[in-house]
């Protein structure tokens, strides 16, 4: 191993050992640290760096640029920038270098994932064919009724209780969101019905004193797992191809009312989302679906006969 390549690699391999040793991370994790922070040591080499005192928030931000232009993608580099920061404060504990030029350094921005919904006539077709003759089925039901009318996380929907769902008003009380925020969110009528159906055939089962609104056949709550399984089950029976999960009904509720209403704060008071920009991801409409109502309203569009 050559001068340059040692004075580079021993705080490396020593960082790596307090990691694994100090630290007690996983060797997975380790193992990742050690992948990304070679990267480094590779651009250092490439550029003649023979000590990691010598590098500055410049360089790093060379290193990201090259990392970007190679085709690594935004969230990679985003870890990668991470491990080095991590790497760095160790640096700094040790007192191997008296600044960490990664601190600042920012990774290229993420393209937003457009999240992947169902559309209305495959939620129609997964809540209406759902059976509802068992205690399991209308529960079920029930479930992904309420999903779709008020658009819930998964756990907001696990730990809701009888008290919360007001029938009269048809209306649900919802404490157990991101930053415990209280809403009080609408329910449709369709799913009123089913969690009236989901209740009769309980209290039929001697679970009218449980507290829990959803909950097994032995009386216990049901858990996040539980019901993720649940809804994957009826969307592979139904055959639907994409994984149905809690929060791609959350996405479908969101998606449909945004098509319909165009109403964004609406939507985001009732997702119960803190900024805006987290709601917008959703506004994505089908192009030909807005070409055709283009070429339909807009005068210098229509073709003369």
């Amino acid at each position: 191993m050559d001068t340059m390549a040692t004075e580079l690699s021993i705080p490396l391999q020593a960082f790596l050992h307090y990691l694994a040793q100090q630290r007690r991370l996983s060797s997975h994790t380790v193992l990742n640290y050690q992948r990304d922070c070679q990267q480094l040591v590779v651009f250092c080499q490439q550029n003649a760096f023979t000590d990691w005192q010598q590098l500055k928030p410049a360089d790093i931000r060379l290193f990201a640029a090259q990392l970007h232009r190679n085709g690594l993608a935004a969230r990679s580099i985003h870890r990668m920038l991470s491990a080095v920061r991590s790497f760095y404060r160790y640096l700094l504990n040790e007192g191997l270098v008296d600044h960490n030029p990664a601190q600042s350094v920012q990774a290229p921005k993420a393209e937003k994932r457009l999240p992947k919904t169902l559309d209305v006539d495959q939620m129609n077709a997964l809540l209406d064919s759902t059976v509802t003759d068992t205690f399991v089925g209308c529960r079920d039901r029930a479930m992904m009724e309420l999903f779709y009318s008020s658009g819930l996380r998964l756990a907001e929907l696990a730990a809701l209780d009888l008290r919360d769902i007001d029938f009269a008003q048809q209306l649900v009380h919802v404490v157990a969101g991101k930053g415990d925020k209280d809403r009080i969110l609408p329910i449709g009528n369709k799913a009123i019905e089913a969690l009236k159906v989901w209740l009769d055939k309980r209290d039929q089962s001697g679970l009218y004193q449980q507290q829990a609104l959803f909950t097994t056949q032995q009386g216990r709550r049901l858990g996040v797992r539980s019901i993720q399984k649940r809804l994957a089950f009826w969307g592979k029976k139904h055959g639907i191809s994409e994984h149905v999960h809690p929060h791609r009904l959350r996405h479908a509720f969101a998606s449909h009312m945004l098509e319909s209403s165009s109403d964004l704060r609406a939507v985001q008071e009732l997702l119960g989302h803190s900024d805006i920009s987290t709601t917008q991801v959703y506004t994505h409409l089908d192009f030909q679906h807005l070409a055709k109502v283009y070429d339909a309203a807009h005068p210098r569009a229509k073709k003369r006969s």
